[in-house]
């Protein structure tokens, strides 16, 4: 469930510090484990979109490589926008990353504390296991999540160099370049997206154990 963004700002007001914040949450009936799903399922969003990303600007690459005249100039205005785009993208999904661990820790935390307050053993001890395996399911797609993440910064750089080099050489000396570092990136983009997909499938299974 969304909330409206002047709802959001409100709260963002509101809360002066951590507890403020989930207080107000609660008070709509949000409690922490709410907030991780709606954070893991913006994280994953995010990765969908920086995936699409990263495809449509290799795509932009190979398509220049076949450049057979024109506006040049228009032609790297073009792939520019789309690593600048790339790059947003990156750092989107690591500010995601960054509030889902946040939550994710409180929360555990707080389920830890109230483990304490179990005067039924039994009732403690199925608590206790179902921390472990949310914790542990947590952990594997953190893991795949950081790992997706980190194959971006080499890719950028790779993109970056590319475009950097033909902002100065709009020539077909510079077009000829991109075709020997193309296949290269290809292979990186490829693996990246891979990563990607992972880390959105197990998102996608936190969720549904999480909810369920």
């Amino acid at each position: 469930m969304k909330y409206p963004l002047a709802t959001i700002l409100v709260l963002v007001m509101l809360a002066g510090c951590k507890s403020a914040y989930y207080g107000t949450w609660e008070k709509l009936g949000w409690a922490k484990r709410d907030i991780l799903v709606d954070r893991v399922k913006d994280a994953r969003d995010e990765q969908k979109g920086a995936k699409e990303q990263f495809k449509t600007t290799l795509q932009k690459f190979q398509e220049l490589t076949g450049f057979q005249g024109g506006d040049l100039e228009k032609e790297y205005q073009q792939l520019n926008s789309e690593y600048e785009d790339c790059a947003d993208r990156a750092k989107a999904v690591a500010s995601r990353i960054k509030s889902i661990d946040s939550v994710a820790q409180d929360m555990f935390k707080e389920w830890e504390v109230e483990l304490s307050q179990y005067d039924d053993a039994k009732l403690k001890a199925i608590s206790q296991d179902k921390l472990d395996k949310t914790r542990s399911r947590y952990h594997e797609l953190l893991a795949l999540m950081e790992k997706s993440q980190a194959t971006m910064p080499p890719v950028l750089k790779k993109f970056h160099d590319q475009v950097l080099f033909l902002k100065h050489n709009l020539n077909a000396e510079a077009i000829s370049s991109l075709q020997t570092t193309s296949a290269g990136i290809e292979i990186d983009v490829k693996q990246l997206i891979a990563d990607m997909e992972a880390s959105i499938a197990e998102a996608d299974k936190f969720i549904g154990n999480l909810k369920g």
